[in-house]
């Protein structure tokens, strides 16, 4: 995410944000949110394409609005059903999912 963006997302009035984003170098723009204080931003995306019948888009989205609704201030990934701390995640490109970094401490979900 370029900086002007970061900027943008930190001056928005707003203070719960959804960001729609490739599944790819998400991990790696929720770090550089985090920054951020004061905003509930939950990150979200699809690790199949929307146009897919078989796409996990809107599942996603729809855990995103649940996410940034209920959560306290801090960065989120919203993916697989599952909402994680930006800093606990990870993208297993093998398996086709996102999951938590370190599975014993993390108790969500």
């Amino acid at each position: 995410m370029p900086r002007v963006t970061t900027a943008v997302v930190a001056r928005e009035k707003a203070d719960k944000i959804i960001i729609t984003h490739g599944t790819d170098t998400m991990v790696e723009t929720a770090a550089r949110l985090a920054d951020i204080k004061q905003k509930t931003i939950v990150l979200t995306g699809a690790l199949e394409p929307a146009l897919f019948k078989t796409s996990d888009a809107v599942f996603n989205i729809g855990c995103a609005v649940a996410a940034v609704q209920t959560l306290a201030p801090g960065i989120y990934i919203a993916m697989n059903g599952r909402v994680f701390p930006h800093d606990q995640v990870r993208k297993n490109v093998r398996m086709g999912r996102f999951e938590a970094v370190n599975p014993a401490c993390f108790s969500a979900g």
